[in-house]
């Protein structure tokens, strides 16, 4: 029989086995087990409204199952929820709903708020495992990809960012066009920090675009993904200052954001769009991006001690 244990802290020795899960699991899926936010709150640990919930099995020597709640830093009420399970354990669908249960009973604790659990190439048994514990199908993110170079021309000006100058004009620019965001808004120095941190960060893939006066009013911040059989070039994040709308920029970033990719050898660009962002799917259309898969958020609104979602709470 399968045991749960709550960790808000994990040692150097815990997150070991934990990344023996994650590896197996990325490995089986072909995708990140857990998105590049929740990683961190898990090496770094012991932040408030972080706790990771591990799933044992005696006579195993990792993990067969974590999930992992972290509170919004700037949204107190919004929580983000990852589950993973080990391949060769899915056929057993208690796990996954005692773990998303024993998560959604920790966001209950903490005064409640609404969750989301973000899924890459949802299965039936997703669906399952949320439905069970009361949680409702949301938003939902396309995966695009399109070969490289694009042979598509264009004409910008721009310049690499620059660490230690160009940060606050960066979070200017980024906070307005993402102001409503849940994941992308309202990122902080530190945020930024951590990311400047990490060994895929290359300030040289990191454009910007200045327009009168030499104000920051769009970036096109690139990722190379060396863990892939073949090297992926993926648009990180990009946007268009909202004083700086309606003039063809985000196309023309795009287009530089690839065109660097393609100078590095990378032979397939890739990035995220929501799926309910009309003008955005099809200006990438356009430019010759395919689906390539869907990632899926379940949500939940749940009140202080529950450890289920309101009926009809969820919006």
């Amino acid at each position: 029989m399968h045991q749960l244990e709550v960790k808000r802290r994990l040692d150097g020795d815990e997150i070991g086995a934990v990344q023996v899960l994650l590896d197996a699991a990325t490995h089986h899926d072909g995708h990140h087990a857990l998105g590049e936010h929740q990683w961190l709150d898990l090496v770094h640990g012991g932040r408030a409204g972080f706790a990771g919930i591990v799933a044992t099995l005696p006579g195993h020597t990792h993990p067969i199952g974590y999930a992992q709640v972290s509170r919004s830093e700037t949204k107190g009420d919004d929580w983000s929820l990852e589950l993973v399970i080990a391949p060769h354990h899915r056929e057993d669908e208690t796990i996954a709903s005692q773990l998303v249960e024993a998560a959604l009973g920790l966001v209950g604790t903490e005064g409640g708020g609404r969750v989301n659990l973000w899924v890459s190439k949802p299965q039936p048994w997703h669906d399952r495992v949320a439905r069970a514990r009361g949680l409702e199908r949301g938003r939902e993110l396309y995966q695009l990809r399109r070969p490289l170079p694009t042979g598509l021309a264009y004409e910008l000006d721009w310049r690499p960012f620059e660490p230690g100058r160009d940060e606050e004009a960066w979070l200017e620019v980024n906070n307005a066009a993402f102001a409503s965001h849940a994941e992308q808004g309202q990122w902080s120095r530190e945020v930024l920090a951590e990311r400047e941190a990490l060994d895929w960060f290359d300030p040289s893939g990191f454009l910007l675009h200045e327009g009168d006066g030499g104000r920051l009013d769009g970036f096109c911040w690139t990722k190379v993904h060396t863990d892939h059989d073949q090297p992926l070039g993926e648009i990180y994040v990009i946007a268009v200052a909202p004083w700086a709308q309606g003039k063809g920029l985000g196309r023309r970033l795009t287009l530089a954001g690839l065109d660097v990719l393609a100078q590095r050898g990378i032979g397939t660009g890739m990035l995220y769009v929501d799926a309910a962002n009309t003008p955005a799917v099809k200006l990438y259309v356009d430019l010759g991006f395919t689906l390539d898969h869907v990632d899926r958020a379940y949500h939940a609104t749940l009140g202080a001690g529950s450890a289920r979602a309101r009926p009809g709470a969820a919006g």
